[in-house]
């Protein structure tokens, strides 16, 4: 092998050398021609692969902007190139194709479905076409099913019968779809999401109506079935209407006892009870009303009305006149006989006479409004009804200002109802809040029930009580507090003072026998006795010598000492 390689590579070089230079560039031009086409190819296959979403372009810039923007609701990544709308892979844009049919954004001249069913080999039969296109489109509408929220599985039957020649022949197109739900989906129950299921099969099936379309849940029940369920969407209706008619009672009973309670605070009015009865029927009305034509505005700036009106104005008439004049006619029935004509008729036969007849027709104009109107829901009458209740003042005695108590040993209170003013303010601030109409059968109920605030007041007084036994206790407290610091300090000064008077007297003793001593001593001096001290007084004399030689070299010392002394006893 190596040999091969050593002989293919001296021939390649041999070739090199003896080629032409129009040779040596064209093997350099395929090489570099095969580089390229190899980079190329490694370039589009590293590419990530797309998926068009529908296999037609949207020429419609606003259905186009409508389409990705629920795309992006969905927060689906998508591009747009040349009308095409551009997903990662197949999965996604099956998804998105249900989703788009199922709320109708698909414009009627794109193909939502994949074209493949469609094409047809040269050796394919109609009957073999026809299978195949049958299965492979209920394959297409499975598959699409399945992409939705909440379906596990979708079993998919399509009939599609023989072209027959006379139209009475033709059986019509049916479909069967059974939904195997995931635990906990809502799909069955949820109206919108079925009638987007089933825009979707019926734009997939070419022929396929409404009535022969059967869409079943895995039990075998037909969920849509919606004029069975008319009942079902009638109650349904009813619950949101009555949902809607609790809410707006729910704000206007805030609203109103929001404002009562900061004026009357929350302890007089505690009760507010609002009923709304709503007209749902929607009505239409015609109605036209004439009125006069203005000839001239009133002048804002004159203290009186100075506009001119009309009932109508001409605009065009006709007079029209007719002149007879001749011999009277008064006929008498057949020849042969006799006349009916009353006399006084017929005494005037043959009479000359002339007639002036003069007749005018006018047309009139005058101001014509007519309105279509188609009544929205309203309120049909509000019923309002709220209790306010009165203030109780306690009595104090004027003398002492203290709580006057009754006969049981309860605070005396007296009670003050609201005057009439008040509940008037009250029913007048209701009745502007709900738009009270009298004619439409508005009730504004305004009470002053007195509330019952016996446990209320046995709670005030109890805890009245309370703090007074609390202070009295506190007080004997510290008075007993008190008392034992006075005791405690008495004490104190009285042990104080009888030391003090204990060491006076020690001191003056022990001064009187130091004195006695002295002078004993002196004594025997003068005597001419020999005195010899013992060794505890002489010991005792060298200390107040000494002591009293430190007091006069070190005064503050002494002072300090002696200061010391005092504080510790």
């Amino acid at each position: 092998m190596n040999e091969w390689l050593k002989k293919l590579t001296e021939r390649v070089k041999n070739l090199w050398k003896n080629g032409k230079p129009i040779q040596k560039v064209i093997i350099i031009g395929v090489i570099a021609v095969i580089i390229i086409a190899v980079v190329s190819a490694a370039k589009v296959s590293s590419k990530p692969t797309t998926v068009k979403v529908f296999t037609q372009a949207i020429s419609d810039p606003d259905t186009l902007t409508k389409i990705t923007d629920r795309i992006d609701e969905e927060h689906i990544p998508c591009s747009v190139q040349d009308g095409y709308i551009i997903v990662e892979d197949e999965r996604t844009a099956r998804k998105l194709q249900t989703l788009l049919v199922s709320e109708n954004l698909v414009p009627s001249y794109v193909q939502p479905f994949s074209a493949a069913i469609f094409k047809r080999d040269w050796s394919t039969t109609d009957a073999d076409q026809l299978m195949k296109m049958n299965k492979e489109l209920q394959n297409e509408v499975r598959n699409m099913i399945i992409t939705i929220d909440g379906i596990r599985d979708a079993k998919v039957v399509i009939v599609r019968p023989e072209d027959k020649l006379f139209a009475a022949d033709q059986r019509p197109v049916s479909a069967s779809v059974t939904l195997f739900l995931n635990s906990g989906s809502d799909f069955a129950s949820n109206r919108r999401r079925i009638l987007g299921l089933q825009r979707l099969i019926l734009s997939a099936v070419e022929g396929l109506t409404e009535d022969n379309l059967v869409i079943t849940n895995s039990q075998g029940e037909q969920i849509n079935d919606f004029e069975g369920m008319a009942e079902s969407d009638r109650i349904d209706l009813v619950a949101k209407q009555q949902k809607n008619i609790n809410k707006m009672e729910i704000q206007m009973t805030a609203d109103i006892l929001t404002t009562l309670q900061g004026i009357f605070t929350e302890d007089r009015i505690r009760n507010l009870n609002v009923k709304l009865e709503m007209d749902y029927s929607q009505k239409t009305i015609d109605s036209t009303k004439y009125s006069p034509i203005v000839r001239k505005e009133d002048n804002p700036d004159t203290p009186y009305d100075d506009s001119d009106y009309v009932d109508y104005l001409p605009i065009s008439s006709q007079t029209v006149t007719n002149e007879w004049q001749g011999t009277g006619y008064n006929p008498e029935g057949p020849a042969g006989v006799e006349g009916q004509t009353p006399p006084v008729y017929s005494d005037m036969s043959n009479v000359i006479g002339r007639s002036t007849q003069t007749g005018v027709t006018q047309n009139n104009v005058i101001n014509t409004t007519t309105t279509h109107e188609v009544s929205a829901p309203k309120p049909e009458k509000w019923s309002v009804s709220v209790n306010v209740d009165g203030v109780w003042k306690k009595s104090k005695d004027p003398k002492t200002g203290q709580w006057e108590f009754d006969e049981f040993g309860a605070i005396k209170r007296t009670y003050v109802e609201p005057t009439q003013a008040e509940l008037d303010s009250v029913r007048s601030y209701i009745e502007g809040a709900i738009g009270y109409n009298r004619s439409r059968g508005d009730i504004v109920s305004v009470t002053a029930l007195q509330i019952d605030r016996t446990k209320q007041f046995e709670e005030e007084d109890a805890a009245y009580f309370a703090a007074i036994q609390r202070r009295r206790t506190i007080i004997l407290v510290l008075v007993s507090i008190a008392v034992i610091l006075v005791g405690f300090i008495l004490f104190r000064i009285i042990s104080k003072e009888m030391e003090r008077r204990r060491r006076e007297r020690e001191a003056r003793l022990l001064a009187e026998q130091q004195a006695a001593r002295e002078r004993a001593l002196w004594e025997a001096k003068d005597e001419g006795m020999d005195v010899t001290m013992s060794v505890e007084e002489t010991r005792r004399m060298e200390l107040q010598e000494n002591a009293v030689a430190m007091a006069k070299e070190h005064p503050e010392d002494v002072a300090m000492l002696i200061r010391t002394w005092l504080m510790e006893e």
